[in-house]
């Protein structure tokens, strides 16, 4: 097993070029499930959750082929589904697989998809997946952790009242409702940047969605969908990553190909922090403002709030800050594991629930961690690009699944950073 080794110390100097936006990705290639035209997808990341879901789209029939000559294109044509089970060994890797369900129903009236895995941060049910896809009309079982869904004489539109926002629920209900008879209405969705990016794939596909991107989203039905070429979103987590790199090590980077369009919260946090983030005609330049960083309290909340996906990362920042922060995760319920790895560096961290108290402290110190998730890792890669001495990070595997050659991106702007294998 893989491991990466950081000796910090290093202020990072230069540019990176962001990926296409993971989140966005994979439910831009499920979507290729309800036509039986090509979608051409530009701007795709290479990361392993992208070749995990591949799998599961070719179990399912779907051809899908990468050009050789144009990096981060990829062709995915369902001209017939072949199989309308996702099965037990290959939707466990990743969560976001269990979205094929609802394509599944609309397209071809069946469908069985295993319980999905993905990162051990919270138990992330399926209940309002299943409520969404209910109310249009499916009847749906669990059997020996299978869902069993059918919808023989297709799907209905219908209004669906959320009772939370739920980023899955929101993009699993709109891909389904595209081939369902009559309209729907979906309230109280999640507004993130990769929703609104699903819409116009699927309204480049034939779709007639409305709203995305806002609290109420509209789909009026169609019988079936077509072709489509769509560039898929900049990632806004690898873009926050990255800005926090260059906090974490009083060093300076542009960040190409990507803008500060999807970052709301996680800004405003960040420039009260100490941070200077300024656009350029290439994309984002970022830096300290002056001196040590400030600490900052901090809640995640749906976007436009701060993204759980960038509070690991936060907190590795304000373990270094002047001051106490207070860091509330109202999203996952277990996304504290990072804590007792950024303790092994020397930070001063209490967690109290679903709260953590942070004492900033003036330097980090390398050790041996290990990562327990996607962005846990990362937080603990950002803290040894500071630390003092040298950090092995253990159980890389977690990073390979969102993030694009991050250790050569990183060493391109002199971090000393290296991938060493067991």
């Amino acid at each position: 097993m893989d491991r990466i080794g950081v000796v910090g110390g290093v202020a990072l100097q230069g540019e990176i070029a962001i990926a296409g936006a993971k989140n966005a990705a994979l439910k831009l290639m499920v979507a290729s499930l309800l036509s039986d035209a090509p979608l051409v997808l530009e701007n795709m990341p290479s990361v392993a959750d992208v070749g995990a879901l591949t799998s599961v789209l070719e179990e399912l029939g779907v051809r899908v082929t990468r050009d050789a000559d144009v990096p981060g294109r990829m062709c995915l044509h369902a001209e017939s589904i072949t199989s309308t089970t996702a099965p037990y060994d290959l939707v466990r890797k990743m969560r976001a697989s269990v979205l094929v369900f609802g394509p599944l129903l609309a397209r071809c009236g069946k469908a069985k998809v295993s319980l999905p895995g993905g990162c051990a941060i919270g138990t992330r049910p399926v209940d309002l997946h299943i409520l969404g896809l209910e109310a249009l009309g499916a009847r749906i079982h669990l059997e020996e952790g299978y869902l069993l869904g059918e919808a023989p004489g297709g799907l209905k539109g219908a209004r669906i009242d959320f009772p939370m926002v739920s980023v899955g629920a929101t993009e699993h209900v709109m891909m389904a409702a595209t081939l369902a008879q009559g309209t729907t209405e979906l309230h109280n969705v999640a507004q993130e940047p990769e929703i609104l990016d699903l819409a116009e794939c699927l309204n480049a596909m034939g779709a007639r969605i409305t709203g995305a991107g806002g609290p109420v989203i509209r789909i009026d039905g169609i019988e079936g969908l077509g072709a489509a070429t769509h560039r898929v979103v900049p990632d806004r987590i690898e873009t926050g990553t990255y800005i926090m790199a260059a906090a974490a090590t009083d060093g300076e980077i542009e960040l190409l190909e990507t803008n500060l369009d999807h970052l709301g919260a996680e800004v405003c946090a960040l420039t009260k922090a100490g941070v200077e983030i300024a656009e350029t005609n290439r994309g984002i330049l970022a830096k300290r403002a002056n001196g040590r960083l400030s600490a900052v309290d901090l809640e995640t909340q749906p976007f436009p709030g701060f993204a759980t996906d960038l509070q690991a990362q936060f907190m590795a920042l304000m373990a270094m800050a002047q001051g106490e922060s207070h860091i509330d995760e109202t999203i996952f319920e277990n996304r504290f594991m990072h804590v007792p790895e950024l303790m092994r560096m020397g930070a001063d961290i209490q967690v109290h629930g679903g709260s953590a108290i942070v004492k900033g402290v003036e330097r980090l110190h390398g050790a041996p961690v290990m990562a327990t998730d996607l962005r846990a890792s990362v937080c603990l890669v950002l803290a040894a690009l500071a630390a003092e001495g040298e950090t092995i990070v253990n159980r890389v595997y977690h990073l390979d699944r969102g993030y694009e050659r991050l250790v050569d991106k990183l060493a391109a702007c002199g971090a000393r950073i290296e991938r060493l294998a067991d």
